[in-house]
C-alpha cells in the first residue's frame, strides 16, 4: 500500500494514537485524522518516520538521530589509521589540501579534525611545517620503563622472557593472518635486513633499525592493534641492547650467520602460513637473542673493568662510593 504514504491529498481513516508509535487500526470508531496533513507537517518538522508493516501504516515519532559531524568522522578515520600503524610516529601528514582532496571532505573539517587529535596528543603541529604523528601511544608506557631499566638492569631479563612470548604469538598470528599486502612489506624488510647484515662496515645501529623494521613488519603482519604498540615499546626499550649484541655478534662470524639463518626461517615461515612454525622460529631466534645478549653483557662489564683498573690509583675516578661519602663528611 505504498500509495498510502504520500500519493493520497486527503485520506480519513481510523487511528489510535500510542507514544511513540501510532499504529493504524479501528479502536475508536469514527476518531478520524486528516492523516496526509499529519505526515506532511510531521516529516517537513523531522518529527517522524513511516513505514508499512501487514498493509498498515506506522508513524514513529521523535526526533530523528541526528548525523556525525563531518569532523568527527574525519578524526576517527586518522585515529584508526594511527592505531593501526598505518601512520606511524614521526610520520609528516600531507598538506591539508592533498588530505582533504584525498578523504572528499572540506578543508575546514579537516582543520577541525587535526585540532581534535592535536587536542588528545596523536598529532603536534609546527608553524610551517605541517602536521606530524606524535609517539605519545608508545611513549607513555615505554618512558617509565626505560627509566627502570637503566636503575635496574636485573629486569632485562623479565623484558626478554615477556618479548619472547610476545613474538612467538605475533609470528604465529601473523602466519595465519598476513595478507598479500603484508608478505610484500615483510619481504621488503627481510630483504633490506639481509643487504645490511652483509654490508662490510655497515654501523650497528644502521643493522639494528632494519632489524627492528623487520620484526615490527611481523607484528603489523598479526593484525593485533594492542600487540603491534607493544612490540614497538619492547624494541624501543631494547635499542641500545639490540646494537650492542650486533656489534659482538659481527665479530664472531658462525654467531652472525646463524642471526641470518634465523631471519631467513622465521620470513618463510609466515610468508608460507606455517602458524606453528613461525612461532617456533620465532622463538628459537628469540632464544638465541637472550643467550647472545647475556654474553654481550658479560663481555662488555670485562672491557670497563679493565678500562678501570688502567686509572691511576690515586685518582678521583677509582674512589668507591663508600670513599666517596667518607670524603664529604
Amino acid at each position: 500500500m505504498a500509495w498510502f504514504l504520500c500519493n493520497l491529498l486527503k485520506f480519513q481513516y481510523q487511528l489510535t494514537i500510542f507514544h511513540p508509535i501510532s499504529a493504524i487500526f479501528p479502536v475508536f470508531p469514527g476518531f478520524f485524522v486528516d492523516l496526509p496533513a499529519v505526515w506532511f507537517i510531521a516529516r517537513i518538522r523531522g518529527l517522524t518516520n513511516c513505514e508499512t508493516r501487514s498493509g498498515l501504516l506506522f508513524m514513529t515519532l521523535g526526533k530523528r538521530s541526528v548525523p556525525e559531524k563531518r569532523a568527527d568522522a574525519i578524526a576517527s578515520d586518522l585515529e584508526r589509521r594511527i592505531l593501526e600503524g598505518t601512520l606511524a610516529p614521526g610520520v609528516r601528514l600531507p598538506s591539508e589540501r592533498e588530505m582533504a582532496a584525498e578523504l572528499g571532505v572540506s578543508r575546514p573539517s579537516l582543520r577541525e579534525a587535526l585540532q581534535k587529535l592535536a587536542s588528545r596528543g596523536l598529532l603536534r603541529s609546527r608553524q610551517g611545517g605541517g602536521h606530524f604523528v606524535t609517539d605519545r601511544l608508545d611513549a607513555h608506557f615505554a618512558d617509565p620503563w626505560r627509566m627502570m631499566l637503566a636503575s635496574h638492569p636485573d629486569l632485562r631479563e623479565d623484558v626478554l622472557e615477556f618479548r619472547r612470548a610476545l613474538e612467538g604469538q605475533m609470528a604465529e598470528w601473523a602466519a595465519a593472518r598476513r595478507t598479500g599486502e603484508d608478505i610484500e612489506r615483510l619481504e621488503a624488510r627481510f630483504v633490506a635486513l639481509e643487504t645490511a647484515f652483509a654490508r662490510e662496515g655497515e654501523t650497528a645501529a644502521a643493522r639494528g633499525a632494519v632489524d627492528t623494521a623487520f620484526h615490527q613488519a611481523i607484528a603489523e603482519a598479526a593484525h593485533n592493534t594492542l600487540t603491534g604498540h607493544l612490540a614497538a615499546t619492547l624494541l624501543s626499550l631494547m635499542e641500545n641492547d639490540i646494537q650492542l649484541n650486533l656489534t659482538e655478534l659481527a665479530a664472531a662470524p658462525r654467531a652472525f650467520a646463524l642471526l641470518g639463518t634465523q631471519h631467513r626461517a622465521l620470513f618463510e615461515a609466515i610468508r608460507d602460513g606455517d602458524a606453528v612454525a613461525a612461532r617456533s622460529a620465532a622463538e628459537t631466534h628469540l632464544d638465541f637473542v637472550r643467550e647472545s645478549l647475556a654474553q654481550s653483557l658479560r663481555a662488555l662489564a670485562r672491557r670497563e673493568t679493565a678500562a678501570r683498573r688502567l686509572k691511576p690509583t690515586g685518582s678521583f675516578l677509582s674512589l668507591s662510593p663508600l670513599d666517596s661519602r667518607k670524603e664529604t663528611r
